[in-house]
């Protein structure tokens, strides 16, 4: 009875002495705001005329994205910047604004300014992946959902979200006093390490958003790569994160890993101003000087008739065994592969009736043999022409 009597007037002794001391607490803290009132204002007035425009600024940015969500020019990108303040940051900002101007405890300052660096160091990542996607988005402009960075932007964003909140966790650690020398060198040692298990998955990954941000062809394009037999034409269906899709001109589909369609040479069709176009021809060597200096005007004349085309050049090039070789250049600004085709033909067409027209004979291998008579005199192989009364 005597113990428990003991703890019990203990126990009453300190709830005296609390109740005795919560109004001394309390004085204290009445006196300090006292003697700091007019600090208190300025730094209240300072963090509010702050927050207010904070939030001006977010309200301006909300209004920038209202009429046009997915605007991704430079307006866009302020916009989105402006309305991602948070009001945690603008609390941690206000707190920090008000003691820089009291004279409060040093723990407590500590502690406003460790509540502020938090929150600028995520603010600030916020901002850093607004403004970086946004740029990636202007940078490539607009480009359907099913393109390459339709596929790729949820990775982008995963890749840019752990960049940006890894630094803002480090920044953050650091102003909190632990050594971050260990994570920093573990950060890095695993990035290799994942990195190099991952090499070939990154080569095309970079390779696709190679292709996105260099645009050497888009969705639509006409291409032309490989060498010697290994040449293929298609058109771009698709631009994957690890592959390119193409539809041939003979109608199936070429699947090509964007790293080694990279390394190739890539012949871009659809950026052509003109299609240059070659049609090699060989007359016999029956066709006078006259006919051949004539070559040009029948050409001329021959592509009129299609008004896209252009004559670069029609000449003789060279002496063949059974041949005068010859060769018609033009030019022609239809790039769609089926008019140029009907083009080709119908400038074929008019040169051979031209030609019939005007008696000028094409050549094919031939062979002329000489024979002699019994006195040597060499015998023609064919029948002199027959002279006209």
């Amino acid at each position: 009875m005597n113990v428990t009597a003991h703890i019990a007037t203990n126990a009453a002794m300190k709830k005296l002495i609390v109740a005795a001391a919560a109004p001394k607490e309390i004085d204290g803290l009445f006196a300090w705001i006292l003697a700091n009132l007019d600090r208190l204002a300025i730094g209240a007035m300072v963090a509010a005329a702050i927050v207010m425009v904070m939030l001006a600024m977010r309200w301006v940015g909300h209004r920038l994205l209202a009429n046009e969500p997915e605007m991704w020019g430079w307006r866009g990108i302020i916009g989105r910047v402006l309305a991602k303040t948070s009001i945690f940051f603008m609390v941690a900002a206000a707190i920090d604004i008000v003691v820089s101007y009291a004279a409060i405890p040093h723990k407590l300052a500590h502690l406003a300014d460790i509540f502020f660096i938090v929150a600028a160091s995520l603010q600030v990542a916020i901002w850093a992946r607004e403004i970086i996607i946004g740029v990636i988005r202007h940078r490539v402009g607009d480009d359907p959902g099913a393109s390459t960075l339709g596929n790729a932007m949820a990775l982008i964003r995963v890749f840019v979200n752990v960049i940006v909140f890894a630094i803002a966790t480090v920044v953050i650690l650091d102003n909190l006093g632990v050594n971050v020398t260990a994570l920093v060198a573990g950060l890095g040692i695993g990035g290799i390490a994942i990195g190099l298990a991952a090499q070939g998955i990154f080569s095309d990954l970079f390779a696709a958003l190679s292709i996105v941000f260099d645009k050497p062809f888009r969705r639509g394009d006409t291409i032309r790569y490989g060498s010697g037999s290994d040449v293929t034409v298609g058109t771009v269906e698709r631009i994957g994160l690890k592959t390119t899709r193409l539809r041939s001109q003979t109608g199936e589909q070429v699947i090509m890993a964007n790293t080694k369609l990279l390394d190739q040479e890539v012949r871009n069709l659809a950026e052509a101003k003109v299609r240059r176009v070659t049609l090699p021809f060989s007359l016999t060597y029956q066709t006078s000087v006259e006919m051949l200096e004539r070559l040009p005007a029948i050409a001329e004349e021959v592509l009129k008739t299609v008004k896209t085309a252009k004559l670069v050049r029609c000449i003789p090039t060279a002496f063949a065994p059974s041949s005068i070789d010859c060769e018609l250049v033009y030019d022609d600004r239809t790039l769609s592969p089926d008019t140029l085709a009907h083009h080709k033909a119908d400038i074929i067409l008019g040169i051979a009736r031209a030609f019939a027209r005007d008696r000028i004979e094409f050549a094919y291998p031939t062979q002329t043999t000489f024979t002699a008579a019994p006195d040597g005199k060499l015998v023609m192989p064919w029948a002199p022409p027959a002279k006209t009364k």
